[in-house]
Order: structure tokens, then sequence, then C-alpha cells
């Protein structure tokens, strides 16, 4: 048995092909993240991951359609998107596969 904490992880990613991580695997990444309101992050996309983001909880804004609590969102390789905060919000986020360096911002 191993025991972590979200607090010992960077930015709450706690299982890929990083340091630390509970579970290396080049297979996906798990990550839940906290925001507070007002948070952002500008557009992005990934040439080779699959992303889904999970609401979990609070709203927020992607490329323009408002998302909230239960949603999941699923972005392809190769298409980028936005992301803002509406209100204080947590996610999950999955990708697979594990891929360093596969993230790319637009502006």
């Amino acid at each position: 048995m191993k025991i972590g904490n979200l607090n010992d992880f960077i930015g709450g990613w706690f299982m890929g092909d990083f340091n630390p991580t509970i579970k290396k695997t080049t297979n996906f990444e798990i990550a839940i993240k906290k925001y507070k309101k007002g948070d952002f992050e500008k557009t992005h996309f990934h040439k080779i991951a699959t992303e889904f983001t999970i609401i979990v909880c609070g709203k927020v804004i992607m490329n323009n359609i408002e998302y909230s609590e239960g949603d999941i969102i699923l972005i392809n390789p190769g298409e980028s998107t936005d992301f803002k905060c509406l209100t204080d919000v947590v996610t999950t986020v999955i990708k697979t596969p594990s891929v360093k360096n596969d993230k790319f911002t637009l502006n």
C-alpha cells in the first residue's frame, strides 16, 4: 500500500509519466485540480493526448460555453480550448496517453 496526499503533488497531478507521482505510467495522467473564481488557463491544445475534464463542482467557461457540476468535456488531440472559472471550481482531469511536453499554448 502506498499513501499520498494531493498536497504532495504538483497542480493536482498525481498519476502519470512525471514526478512526483503516486503511480508512474505512460498510459494516462490524472489530476484533481482546485481553482478560485477568476482563475484561467490560456488557449492550448495537445498534439497527442486526449483530455477529459470533469467539472466536480463550480462553473467554468471553455470556448465560450458554460459548464457546471457533472459536465464531462472530451477534448481530442489538436482541438484547442481555454478555461476560465466563474466560481470556485474543482475538476478531475484525465489525459491519455501521458505524454511529456504535449501542451501547446496559442496566446
